[in-house]
């Protein structure tokens, strides 16, 4: 048996950004992974860095998110993402070029003047174009495009090095990292908490939770009912061209982002749902997801029809049933934490910082309860340890 000062549950980038924190902190950090770490939703997502607001809604998405109340976050997030790659002494091909915000009809037209107006009060900066400003700023844009909003500081990263330039810099500060090692018991004793696995079991006073689309797993082996919402969504990606596209493209009113990566292959995505979701197995992708994305995007960006589709893929990721972030103490687990939720990949570097404060009794850097895991919860003491976890698998992408 081992101590640890926390044990994070979870390789992702989620996983890895908060073991940094905690072992710059100064605390003795074990990560433990069902798998090989980053290979599930860190590693299949788009990479995509969102800091102006975000559509409301995507394909097959069943709750609208609140997409005003992730303004103070992603603006958090920035100022982080701007400055990963100095602090963890590594190239994560952050490429932070700006991103267009598309519209075509008079309702998304409006949505966008919304957000402007949301983004203004949350002090982004950001600017509200019309058809023929935005063809004229990117002329790959195609006719249907009626209204665009720009921001500067969009970008992407690659999320294939993210998380493990993030572990690394987490090793290197004296963290332990143990992958396809599942987590199979959490007891209460005393002041600790029992984490046991196949190869052991380790004591320590504080867990994370950040297992992604297998949060409720997770949470219930601690006698927690946790509500949660994954979903399998699909990715599609071009064979390689020249450097054309400098700039991340989402649609407001559709699930759709496109970017060019370093590679310089297109990566299309947006949140479209995969054929199936497997979290036993691997999740498969589908024609319905391809098809449907595609044309979207060739539909935004016309150019994109002259390029071969190389290969798509699906991956499962962590949703709540309210399309929004979770994020703090597990009501009545003293010391028992959870994160994960939409777009945890833009806010990997913010949630570790969050966590690590929260975890060391500091104040967090933005205000972060309108995202506590209560919200999810069965009250303490009501969840049954044997019931199998909540989960309501599918119902809204991420």
């Amino acid at each position: 048996m081992n101590a640890y000062d926390a044990v994070i549950v979870g390789a992702g980038v989620l996983g890895a950004a908060t073991a940094l924190e905690l072992a710059e902190a100064g605390l003795s950090v074990l990560v433990l992974e069902r798998g090989a770490p980053n290979r599930e939703g860190s590693g299949t997502t788009a990479g995509n860095l969102h800091i102006q607001a975000v559509h409301t809604r995507r394909p097959g998405q069943a709750v609208p998110l609140d997409s005003e109340a992730l303004l103070p976050a992603q603006k958090a997030a920035d100022g982080l993402w701007a400055l990963a790659e100095e602090r963890l002494d590594a190239d994560l091909e952050v490429r932070r070029n700006g991103g267009f915000m598309v519209a075509e009809t008079a309702e998304q037209r409006r949505e966008l003047r919304t957000k402007h107006v949301w983004e203004r009060r949350a002090g982004l900066r950001t600017e509200l174009l019309d058809g023929d400003a935005a063809r004229d700023a990117l002329p790959l844009l195609g006719p249907t495009v009626t209204a665009a909003t720009w921001c500067p500081h969009d970008g992407y990263a690659n999320p294939l090095k993210a998380a493990p330039a993030y572990l690394a810099a987490a090793r290197r500060l004296g963290a332990r990292v143990e992958a396809f090692t599942p987590v199979t018991g959490l007891e209460r004793r005393g002041p600790a908490w029992r984490v046991r696995t196949p190869r052991g079991r380790h004591d320590t006073p504080v867990v994370v939770n950040t297992a992604g689309p297998w949060i409720s797993d997770v949470s219930a082996l601690a006698g927690v009912d946790m509500r949660m919402s994954p979903v399998a969504i699909q990715m599609h990606v071009t064979v390689r061209e020249r450097p054309v596209l400098h700039h991340l493209v989402q649609h407001i009113g559709e699930g759709m982002s496109v970017k060019q990566v370093t590679a310089g292959n297109l990566l299309l995505g947006g949140g479209w749902p995969a054929r199936r979701m497997d979290l036993d197995g691997r999740s498969s992708a589908g024609v319905a997801g391809l098809t449907g994305n595609v044309a979207q995007a060739v539909r935004i960006l016309p150019f994109l029809a002259r390029l071969r589709l190389l290969r798509m893929w699906a991956g499962p990721l962590a949703a709540t049933p309210d399309e929004m972030p979770v994020i703090g103490p597990v009501p009545g687990r003293e010391g028992l934490y959870v994160a994960g939720g939409t777009y945890a990949f833009t806010f990997a570097p913010l949630w570790g910082e969050t966590l690590a404060r929260m975890i060391r009794g500091e104040r967090p850097r933005i205000d972060v309860s309108a995202f506590a895991p209560d919200r999810l919860t069965a009250p303490a003491g009501d969840a049954d340890p044997a019931a199998p976890a909540h989960t309501e698998k599918g119902t809204a992408p991420c």
